[in-house]
């Protein structure tokens, strides 16, 4: 799990990137509490072959779940 709350972009799609490119995982939960920031790593997930789905959490606050397709 990345918890990117608190940080702007571009921190949480670097983030995501390091996981993605070092272990690959299958899945990928990622907390974030910025609507730029579920775009942009949206928009990376996508490109980098995941299905994304996004679970409001709290008020502001978001939870990612990254699927390997």
């Amino acid at each position: 799990m990345i918890d990117a709350r608190g940080l702007s972009c571009p921190m949480p799609v670097v983030m995501v990137q390091k996981a993605v490119q070092s272990d690959a995982p299958a899945t990928l939960e990622v907390l974030l509490d910025n609507p730029c920031s579920v775009e942009n790593v949206t928009r990376f997930a996508t490109n980098s072959g995941y299905k994304v789905e996004v679970h409001p959490a709290d008020e502001d606050e978001y939870r990612l779940v990254l699927t390997k397709q």
